[in-house]
């Protein structure tokens, strides 16, 4: 068990109230770590916990995620993403830093770090780079206007669905456990913990937007992310899990548009690697930070 927690702190991005924890360590090398999509940044206590003793550890909770506020139009497209993060560097003066991020949050990381790469010195995204490129061509070969249309249903269904409530927090725990079977019980437990909030009848409810659950149907064109990668300058990791759906870089291609990057792969770890094979995570970080 951690000895003591981090602070609660919060800042402004476009009227928006967000929250992020800082681990403390003022003075020594600012560290920034970014959760990925329906998580929260409490999910990053077992590394800040490791690391907290060389680095000025701090993880925002995404708008819509955890203990910051949800968008009020239910939009959450990559702009504002990257936006937020943006204002939180930029508010606390923190440049450069090095960045550790998982999945949207490493999406959300690449792209500032090639729009600003004197701001980063170091950058690891825990697969991170988004839809593989067959999934882009397959979303891509449907017409514009059924996209377009589907997404308006979606958002529709989305207005008129309230959050899942549950009796317990371990039927909640069950949840969390069912959606990565790698988890120990008291991983699920912290998780499940920090990402869930009781509600005035006694149930209990996760904190990220419902909105979250229905995606932006356009994107920035692929080339112009492409472009973004390739601007990246200072030493980048792309760590993969060998038993996750994500499509590893070195095998689809991906990895042509980086200039500095190396891709590590896990084996025995899915999605979620920072959990899965936690120990290799925090040994492979160690070696690169």
């Amino acid at each position: 068990m951690m000895a003591s927690g981090p602070t609660s702190n919060s800042f402004i991005s476009q009227r928006l109230k967000l929250h992020y924890v800082d681990w403390g360590n003022r003075g020594a090398p600012p560290l920034i770590l970014v959760h990925g999509g329906r998580d929260h940044c409490r999910n990053w206590d077992w590394t800040a916990a490791k690391l907290r003793d060389r680095f000025h550890i701090l993880a925002p909770d995404l708008r819509g995620h955890g203990d910051s506020a949800w968008a009020p139009d239910g939009n959450y497209d990559m702009p504002a993403f990257v936006y937020d993060l943006a204002q939180l560097i930029h508010q606390l003066d923190l440049g450069p830093v090095s960045i550790v991020a998982h999945s949207m949050g490493g999406n959300i990381a690449l792209r500032y770090t090639g729009l600003y790469p004197d701001n980063v010195s170091k950058l690891v995204a825990i697969e991170g780079l988004g839809p593989s490129p067959k999934m882009l061509a397959e979303r891509n070969s449907k017409p514009y206007a059924d996209r377009f249309r589907k997404w308006i249903d979606e958002k529709r269904q989305a207005a008129g669905r309230t959050p899942r409530r549950y009796a317990t927090l371990d039927d909640a725990l069950a949840r969390m456990m069912g959606e990565n079977s790698y988890l120990t019980e008291e991983q699920a437990r912290h998780l499940t913990i920090h990402g869930i909030s009781r509600n005035e009848d006694s149930t209990w409810s996760w904190k990220f937007d419902n909105y979250l659950n229905v995606w932006p149907p356009f994107d920035a064109p692929q080339d112009s992310v492409e472009s973004l990668w390739h601007a990246i300058s200072c030493p980048t990791l792309l760590l993969y899990g060998a038993k996750s759906w994500a499509s590893n870089p070195e095998r689809d291609g991906r990895i042509e548009h980086f200039s500095t990057a190396k891709v590590i792969e896990f084996d025995d770890a899915g999605h979620w690697l920072h959990h899965d094979q936690f120990d290799r995570f925090i040994a492979t970080l160690d070696d690169f930070l």
